[in-house]
């Protein structure tokens, strides 16, 4: 049965860490858009804070991210964290309408360490996790009162899903604190770039929804930047 609910493991993983369909790494400074010469700039910046802290914070991971462009104009407006399955480089993915959509360094500082966030706080691991306790616990009580194989099957599916959107709720609001500490060390601010969020439909508070209300996000950032940046203009520091 082990084996019949790992199968569902990766079921219902959040947007925040799917795999891109086209990716490339981001051009040099020559004879791009000035939206792309902001990526790059920006990336020169944050990745290097990421990666210190990476290092410090989960010094048996790779730690060296390599931040890739998702050209394909279907993407959307979106970022992704995922792994290099030959290196086990992280990777950070960042679509074309992402990088053409933000309003200032800030925005795209902010998007950039949350999404090195999820990798520091190895949320690819503990999501499929997730998953994976789900589909046991449904698929096993199904197989314990006699189901069927499509129905056990059926079971673990659903319980691979909630699994995993019961942890993407809070591996976002992780994310989004640890992302406040990369973004302000960079030398960014975070509750400016967490704006972004503004942008984007609110989730609202679905219990099997991928992301937090946007309230409940912008909450933990300018918590954590009351407590980690003392340079952010306009909020008030904690003693």
């Amino acid at each position: 049965m082990r084996l019949l609910f790992a199968f569902f493991a990766a079921v219902g993983l959040g947007a925040c860490t799917a795999p891109p369909q086209v990716a490339a790494p981001l051009p040099a400074a020559e004879d791009v858009p000035v939206s792309v010469t902001r990526a790059i700039e920006v990336t020169r910046r944050i990745e290097p804070v990421a990666e210190v802290l990476c290092r410090s914070e989960t010094p048996q991971q790779a730690c060296d991210f390599s931040i890739l462009v998702n050209r394909d104009p279907r993407a959307g407006v979106n970022a992704f964290q995922t792994i290099d399955p030959a290196t086990g480089r992280p990777v950070i993915i960042l679509t074309a309408g992402l990088i053409r959509d933000v309003r200032n360094d800030d925005e795209l500082a902010f998007v950039i360490g949350h999404e090195a966030a999820h990798h520091i706080a190895q949320h690819l691991g503990a999501q499929q996790a997730a998953a994976q306790a789900g589909a046991d616990f449904l698929g096993r009580q199904a197989f314990e009162r006699g189901a069927t194989e499509a129905e056990i099957i059926e079971a673990a599916q659903a319980g691979a899903f909630i699994g995993a959107r019961r942890f993407s709720q809070t591996a976002e609001l992780e994310a989004d604190a640890l992302g406040t500490i990369i973004a302000c060390g960079a030398g960014f601010d975070p509750v400016l770039g967490a704006q972004f969020f503004s942008q984007l439909p609110d989730p609202g508070d679905r219990i099997l929804g991928t992301h937090p209300p946007n309230a409940a996000r912008m909450e933990v950032v300018r918590a954590t930047a009351a407590q980690f940046c003392p340079q952010v203009s306009g909020v008030p520091q904690r003693s």
